[in-house]
C-alpha cells in the first residue's frame, strides 16, 4: 500500500490529533463493504471545544472556518485508527457541515470551505467530494461547527 497521503501530511506540516472521546452513546466511525463514514466531529483540541457560539455573531467565518478544519482533523483522525492509515481511504466521498448560525447568517458554505479545503490539500483530485452545508440553530458543547465526513476504502 502506497503511503502517499501520510506522506502528504508530514509535508504540510499537519499531525492528526489524538481522536476525541465520543461525548454520548455512538461510535465514531462506522464501516460497511468499501466505505467508512464517521460520527459528527466536533473541533476540539485538547479536551476542549474551539470556537464556540453562534457564527455571524459571536464567531467570525474565519474562526469558524479553523473549526470545521479541526473538525475534519478530528474525523481523520478516527478514520487513522478505525483503517490502520489514512492511506486506505480512496476518495472523499462527501462531507456534511453543520454550522450553529445566528439569525440570518447564509454564508455557512464559507466556514465548511476549512474541511473541504483541507480534503484538497491532503488528497489532492481524490479530496473531491459532495457536501451538505447547513446552518441550525444549536450544536452539542455549544460547538460551532460540527463535520461528518464519508470516505471511499480502497480494495484489498
Amino acid at each position: 500500500m502506497s503511503n502517499e497521503y501520510t506522506q502528504r501530511l508530514q509535508t504540510l506540516g499537519i499531525e492528526l490529533p489524538q481522536p476525541p472521546v465520543a461525548i454520548a452513546s455512538y461510535i465514531p466511525v462506522t464501516i460497511t463493504n468499501q466505505m467508512a463514514i464517521t460520527s459528527g466531529q466536533l473541533p476540539m483540541a485538547n479536551g476542549l471545544v474551539l470556537h464556540s457560539g453562534k457564527v455571524g455573531s459571536e464567531v467570525s467565518v474565519e474562526d469558524a472556518a479553523k473549526a470545521a478544519r479541526q473538525c475534519a482533523l478530528n474525523a481523520l483522525s478516527h478514520l487513522q485508527k478505525a483503517l490502520g492509515s489514512i492511506d486506505r481511504i480512496e476518495r472523499i466521498l462527501k462531507i456534511d457541515g453543520f454550522v450553529q448560525s445566528a439569525p440570518g447568517f447564509s454564508s455557512q458554505p464559507a466556514v465548511v470551505n476549512g474541511a473541504s479545503d483541507l480534503m484538497l490539500e491532503i488528497f489532492g483530485e481524490a479530496g473531491r467530494h459532495t457536501r451538505v452545508a447547513v446552518g441550525v440553530s444549536e450544536l452539542p458543547l455549544n460547538a460551532a461547527v460540527e463535520v461528518a465526513v464519508w470516505v471511499s476504502i480502497k480494495p484489498d
